[in-house]
């Protein structure tokens, strides 16, 4: 027997976590939840007294270190957990101390889970650092995490905000992904398991379940677990995988946006028989992104569930406003993101750069403050129907009641829903332009600028009209040296659009129509006021009046190095021989982000499965690059397209994406 198991299922034993002799006895309804979610604080909360008091200073007899015994932590149905003091160090544990007594063959504790949690270090895993044992006790010493549970926050917070949320789940994600990795199952996901330490970061504990993946065909069958948050597989004594592991991270989600698991009722039975059929509500106050991903992670076939890569790369995380960190006072308060929409620390330093004197500071903020209380979906990065120009001041901010979510149903990777005939309209959300122009449409229609959205769109028209129908794609693969934007963020609402190039160029088109770049080596300063005329200047000796746009320059670079992940597995190849890329054009609509560069390269992002079709011209040639849902590029030349068809996937993204650059002025 391994020696956590056993601390967690003592014999005769029961409690929060449920096994097949248990089950039929666990409360139902919101006495279920509390047991098994607001259990004391910590992996260090299992079930049980000790016997007898536990002496105030604990010795080790191995090692002769002294530990002084503080608080109780939690304390279950066999064990306590304490605050425990090195006496050396001053190092603060937690403590779990399990009486002999309470142990089953004891002449297996050192083997199994013990060792299994003592092998893992990650930064969002509880630290496992030392056992050992006197005549009376075991003694397991654990990180100290100071902030309890998410347990705790959620009985206090009642629900979580959609930030908040994202905050959490990308921790969550990253631990259970090293535990995966690890070939670990946790099994036991749920709130009562992630712990929050000083510095507000969360920590998966409680390892009394977790086991080694094993085959399909070995794995073992038995129902353990904590009933709100079992999969059907699970139920169905088909075995435990990673995907009941993201099931439970499903449960996990709602329960933070909603204040209750999806799937409790007032019975143990009924909550059985909603999760065999995968049935449970969404409520409409859920914005679509978040419903999407849930339903996706609840999916009734564990093959339908997405892998912890496709998850983080969802709408409901790229498309929302994650904070870097949150304040201790989350723990029991909401948090006040009005003046932090996007990122805390990018607008303060923004309107640091932007207004001079403490005074002017204070009263951007208060007009931001205001601002966001009369839009509840400040940090939701959807805006009005918007055009600029480097002479006209982007309008003020408006609401649109016909902007719907980007995403209103549940749709399968790799599958566009089928596109309209060309020319068809498309709903535009947003857009930014380079130029000089007093009407953007004008602009458009009679520049050069003009021209290049013109040539491209007529190449792309061409080879849509003429092709032959085909199941597949081509089976050249070609190697090319292009730019293309490996991250985006739109920050339009008070700055402008960013984006990252795969030579790792940043660059933003400001609100005012002014394009600048940071060359990759961060020192160097490209300055556009129009198409094809371009300042250069060291961004450490910025001219006075461009000082504020390259601070902020500097903010989006820092941002998305350090918040977005790459869109893709394309190389970074640069030709030297070429000119430097910059944004002449974006459009968002409401399934789609259109990027135009000056050299007539042309990117189309599909939000839903995160899949991009990039048009480029190279020695008079153009190519066109797919990268699918699983961020796997194939490039081919557009004539090879135009004599061997494509697979309806890509054909429609390509009529998509030509209508966004027909309509591009509508």
């Amino acid at each position: 027997m391994e020696l956590l198991r056993t601390i967690a299922h003592p014999p005769g034993g029961g409690g929060a976590k449920c096994c097949e002799a248990a089950a039929g006895r666990a409360a139902g309804g919101e006495s279920r939840r509390k047991k098994a979610e607001e259990l004391p604080h910590q992996q260090q909360h299992q079930h049980g007294h000790p016997a007898a008091e536990v002496s105030r200073i604990i010795t080790d007899p191995t090692t002769g270190k002294r530990y002084c015994r503080g608080k109780v932590l939690g304390k279950g149905g066999f064990a306590k957990c304490y605050e425990m003091t090195d006496l050396t160090t001053n190092k603060v544990y937690a403590a779990k101390i399990i009486p002999h007594s309470r142990v089953a063959k004891p002449h297996q504790r050192e083997k199994a889970q013990i060792e299994l949690h003592r092998m893992l270090n990650h930064r969002h895993v509880v630290q496992f650092y030392h056992y050992f044992e006197d005549r009376e006790n075991i003694y397991i010493l654990l990180e100290y995490c100071s902030r309890r549970s998410m347990a705790h926050i959620l009985k206090a917070r009642k629900v979580l905000t959609e930030p908040e949320v994202r905050y959490y789940l990308r921790q969550i994600v990253s631990g259970l992904k090293y535990l995966h990795e690890q070939e670990i199952l946790h099994r036991d996901l749920k709130l009562g398991n992630f712990f929050i330490n000083e510095n507000m970061e969360l920590k998966l504990g409680d390892f009394g379940l977790a086991a080694r993946l094993e085959p399909l065909e070995h794995r073992r069958r038995t129902i353990c677990g904590t009933p709100n948050y079992l999969s059907p597989e699970v139920l169905n004594k088909q075995g435990h995988g990673c995907e009941s592991d993201i099931w439970a991270l499903g449960c996990v989600m709602y329960t933070m946006l909603l204040g209750r698991p999806p799937f409790e009722t007032t019975n143990l039975k009924e909550t059985y028989r909603c999760i065999r059929e995968a049935r449970y509500s969404l409520p409409s106050s859920l914005l679509a992104p978040a419903k999407h991903l849930i339903a996706s992670m609840l999916s009734k076939n564990p093959e339908d569930r997405p892998s912890l890569d496709e998850i983080i790369r969802h709408e409901f995380f790229l498309q929302g406003f994650t904070p870097d960190r949150l304040s201790a006072s989350c723990c029991h308060t909401i948090p006040d993101f009005h003046l932090s929409s996007p990122a805390k620390n990018f607008f303060k330093k923004a309107a640091a750069a932007l207004f001079g004197g403490k005074k002017d500071k204070a009263r951007y903020f208060d007009t931001q403050n205001r601002l966001a209380k009369e839009d509840e979906e400040i940090y939701k990065l959807r805006h009005d129907l918007k055009k600029t120009s480097i002479t006209q001041q982007a309008p003020k901010h408006r609401r649109d009641e016909e902007v719907q979510p980007l995403i209103t149903t549940v749709v399968k990777p790799g599958v566009l829903p089928e596109t309209k005939q060309m020319g068809d309209s498309i709903r535009m959300i947003v857009r930014g332009t380079l130029g000089s122009c007093s009407s953007s449409s004008e602009c458009l229609e009679d520049s050069t600028m003009g021209s290049v959205a013109d040539t491209v769109a007529r190449v792309l028209r061409g080879c849509l009209e003429n092709m032959p129908e085909a199941d597949i794609n081509p089976k050249e693969q070609l190697t090319a040296s292009f730019q293309w934007v490996t991250k985006w963020v739109d920050y339009s609402n008070k700055y402008g659009f960013g984006y990252q190039l795969s030579d790792h160029t940043v660059g933003v088109l400001f609100n005012n129509g002014a394009h600048m770049s940071l060359l990759p080596d961060k020192k160097t300063v490209h300055y556009y006021a129009e198409l094809g005329q371009c300042s250069v200047f060291s961004a450490a000796e910025a001219p006075e009046q461009f000082i504020s746009q390259v601070t902020i320059l500097k903010y989006f670079s820092h941002y998305m190095e350090e918040n977005l992940m790459d869109g893709g597995d394309l190389p970074s190849l640069t030709d030297v021989r070429r000119p430097r890329l910059y944004l002449l054009q974006w459009l968002k609509s409401d399934k789609a982000l259109m990027m135009l560069f000056n050299d007539g390269t042309f990117q189309v992002n599909f939000y839903h499965d995160h899949t991009k079709v990039i048009i480029c011209n190279q020695s008079d040639e153009y190519l066109l690059t797919y990268i699918n849902e699983d961020r796997i590029s194939t490039t081919f030349r557009l004539t090879t397209l135009l004599v061997s068809g494509c697979s309806l996937e890509l054909k429609h993204r390509m009529e998509y994406a030509l209508n966004m650059l027909l309509q591009r002025c509508n």
